[in-house]
């Protein structure tokens, strides 16, 4: 099979699992013999462009007709069997999609989050859960609130593309992979085609690093930001400090903008360390070493990376008790699940899974074979492969009625 895959890269300032998700995918594919190009833009080409130039950038959200013009040179060229799209903010566009119909390229895409239904794509607002542009004709809340970087004039090009675009993405892609049932759902509800929507979830390569042991410390691995619960981890951090702890410390890598106060935080503890971004070996020997990893976003994750990997690892996890993580965590079997956003429930799961290291060592087990069934390299590429022949014959099947 011949696939295009069409990906927006982020920042390389900050690890970004989608970068990480697209890589591994085109990996897998080129490993079972398929061939995969790819059409991408890199969001940090941004900085090196005139004033003029990034004074533009906000215009291109929406639609960029240069991207339409060279995606659909580059289809009429190579003839791909399929056009698998990842992100396109905020250098591609939904333009793409124009160019494969142009072309008359059958196109997938992977919803990495909630961009089809909230401007940031977060479902997240001043610490809480936010829905209100969710079935809504408008993003005219977001706006309001400046849910974009805080910011209302940011908020507006990703309003305008979600506004005037929202019946192209939905008419224009044969099949969207969504990387959980809690997020396919709740696109469900929100009116999106459900026929098109299919549960693919993310997998996790097996790298071979697995827990011998009972673990040495609870691990949070992450973007150091609100939204990932950091600092309802911190609150709940001190509950159990001041009750006398847990016996092992918590361990905090990655960075974000709470990177300094996070720090502060630590500095001069014995039962807390930050240890900054660690690289990807790094991280598969602390989860490796990890009692539990923690996972206690206080918004709707629409997957869990870090969970997978865990169980990858024979590791459980503690997570909150909303979006994906429910179904990646089954309570008191492969992790514990906390109320969310109350730091006396997660303090409460922490004290469990410290206190019994054999149920510990039976839960790492059932999340390594968790892992197995429906996380593993062999499952993700059947799934990835299953979704594009569906597309391919959906495609070939609209143009036969067609005729």
């Amino acid at each position: 099979m011949h696939v295009l895959v069409v990906h927006n890269r982020y920042s390389s300032a900050q690890p970004s699992g989608e970068n990480r998700v697209v890589d591994e995918e085109v990996g897998l594919l080129r490993a079972a013999g398929h061939r995969v190009d790819l059409f991408e833009r890199r969001s940090d080409d941004i900085a090196g462009r005139s004033l003029l130039g990034k004074a533009a950038v906000p215009l291109l959200v929406p639609w960029n007709p240069a991207v339409r013009t060279e995606l659909a040179a580059r289809l009429r060229a190579d003839r791909p069997d399929v056009v698998h799209v990842h992100n396109v903010f905020p250098l591609l566009s939904p333009a793409v999609l124009a160019a494969c119909a142009d072309v008359g390229v059958p196109v997938v895409a992977t919803l990495h989050n909630y961009t089809q239904v909230c401007p940031p794509g977060t479902l997240h607002r001043d610490g809480r859960p936010c829905t209100e542009c969710v079935g809504s004709r408008t993003s005219l809340p977001a706006v309001r609130h400046g849910c974009y970087r805080d910011s209302r004039l940011a908020t507006v090009p990703l309003a305008v593309s979600l506004s005037v675009n929202r019946r192209r993405w939905w008419s224009g892609v044969e099949r969207f992979f969504c990387i959980s049932a809690a997020q396919r759902d709740l696109l469900v509800r929100s009116g999106m085609p459900a026929e098109r929507l299919a549960v693919k979830h993310n997998f996790v390569p097996d790298t071979g690093a697995r827990r011998t042991g009972d673990g040495e410390h609870l691990l949070f691995l992450g973007r150091l930001a609100e939204p990932k619960g950091v600092r309802l981890l911190m609150a709940a951090w001190d509950e159990l400090a001041a009750d006398g702890g847990v016996g092992v410390p918590l361990v905090l890598a990655g960075a974000g903008p709470l990177e300094r106060e996070v720090a502060a935080w630590a500095a001069d503890r014995d039962d807390v360390r930050y240890v900054g971004l660690y690289d990807p070996e790094e991280c598969r020997r602390a989860v490796a070493r990890s009692v539990a990893v923690v996972a206690p976003s206080t918004a709707r994750e629409t997957f869990g990376l870090v969970v997978a990997e865990a169980m990858a690892a024979g590791v459980p996890a503690v997570a909150a008790g909303h979006g994906a993580f429910v179904e990646l965590v089954e309570e008191g079997v492969t992790g514990l699940l906390h109320r969310p956003g109350e730091a006396a429930s997660l303090a409460s799961c922490l004290r469990r899974i410290t206190a019994g290291p054999v149920r510990g060592r039976e839960m790492g087990l059932a999340a390594r074979r968790r892992y197995e069934q429906d996380f593993s390299p062999a499952v993700g590429l059947e799934r990835l492969v299953d979704g594009y022949r569906t597309a391919i014959a959906g495609r070939t099947e609209s143009i036969g009625g067609s005729k």
